[in-house]
């Protein structure tokens, strides 16, 4: 791949020598208006530019050199070390337990009661971003045929729920949800519009509900989830000591992140940014092969550490941050500012990978502990 690319760069670089060299037998005379946009330009490149082309040439290479190798590594990885993905997804995670010589091994989903759980608890917040972009100025009607509508999925879903295989205290605090989301509703239909305080009167109606929702649903989902990885550990065997684990979260999830913070209590702490990693993601859905990917890149990437450096978890850590963290307090102590950075860490290190340090923040820190 990377000679056959050498040789498209070649092959260009000698159909625009050919064009130079031929410059003289077609002139813009010969050509319409329109295509000035086209053959004018602003005269030949200099030598720097010139040089500064073929340098940076390299780093254009590079890419293909390392998607070629990164197939190489992967296989490698996937040969030699189980690994587990464990991905977001609205049924409440998906995990994949890939082993040396078998198939992938998807493990089935919690039960249907967390997705319903997990609806009617997004049911009210749903409600908060149909009225937020018009609290400002409610007069305009734009909110109340989407209001409407609904209204009416509400109504269907609260019509529905004597069907479901739920216990009757669930059910009723389901039901709970719902009566309240109509409430509302119902209000601002009628009068045609709503204040804040009518927004912050409902959400407090329902926050007692949703707390009881949300503690269903996350236990629902830890017991499903901590009977499945026990299950490969204990079918994995000694071959669990080199078991890579990876989930992925966007900011808003990192904090707590269920799916890796179960993961954890059976890869332990030695494990932790070791073998069992979180990755920060721009969408809550990422495809496994992209997390293959990332996973192996990290690991691969420390034998550039230990080789280069001397430093097997160099790799893990931004690689001119240690330098960059230099030229900034350099820079701090030319504008007079007060540096502002946090300690250096070891790059081996097995903290985990959210806030951990309660003195450096205040207030509530858990769904109880909010007034």
């Amino acid at each position: 791949m990377i000679r056959t690319y050498i040789c498209h760069i070649r092959a260009a670089l000698a159909v625009l020598l050919t064009l130079g060299f031929a410059s003289g037998l077609c002139s813009a005379a010969d050509m319409p208006d329109h295509m000035d946009i086209v053959t004018k330009n602003s005269g030949p490149p200099s030598k720097v530019q010139i040089a500064h082309t073929n340098v940076v040439a390299l780093n254009d290479i590079k890419f293909s050199i390392y998607a070629d190798a990164l197939e190489t590594y992967k296989r490698n990885l996937l040969a030699q070390h189980p690994v587990i993905l464990a991905l977001f997804s609205s049924e409440g995670g998906r995990l994949i337990l890939y082993r040396p010589g078998n198939e992938p091994l998807t493990a089935e989903p919690p039960t249907v009661n967390y997705q319903i759980l997990k609806a009617i608890a997004h049911s009210s917040m749903a409600i908060f971003q149909l009225v937020g972009p018009s609290l400002a100025d409610p007069a305009n009607q734009a909110w109340r045929g989407p209001m409407a509508s609904y209204r009416t999925t509400n109504q269907t879903a609260l019509d529905s729920l004597d069907a479901l295989d739920i216990s009757n205290e669930v059910r009723d605090n389901l039901r709970n949800i719902l009566h309240g989301n109509l409430k509302f509703m119902d209000a601002c239909l009628k009068k045609g519009s709503f204040t804040y305080e009518d927004l912050k009167q409902y959400t407090q109606e329902v926050k007692p509900f949703l707390a009881k929702n949300i503690w269903w649903d996350a236990d629902l989902q830890v017991k499903h989830w901590m009977k499945v990885v026990k299950e490969w550990k204990d079918m994995l065997g000694q071959d669990w000591e080199k078991t890579y684990g990876v989930t992925n979260s966007l900011y808003v999830t990192r904090q707590h992140n269920i799916l890796y913070s179960v993961l954890a209590q059976f890869f332990g702490k030695e494990a932790l940014n070791t073998r069992l990693f979180l990755f920060e993601t721009s969408s809550f859905t990422t495809t496994p092969n992209q997390m293959l990917e990332v996973l192996t890149r990290t690991v691969a990437d420390r034998s550039v550490g230990e080789v280069f450096f001397g430093n097997y978890y160099l790799m893990d850590y931004e690689l001119m941050g240690g330098a960059a963290r230099k030229a900034i307090e350099d820079e701090d102590n030319k504008l007079g500012l007060q540096v502002f950075l946090p300690p250096l860490v070891p790059f081996h290190s097995n903290e985990w990978p959210w806030k951990t340090d309660p003195s450096q923040g205040e207030g509530p820190a858990t769904l109880e502990q909010i007034k």
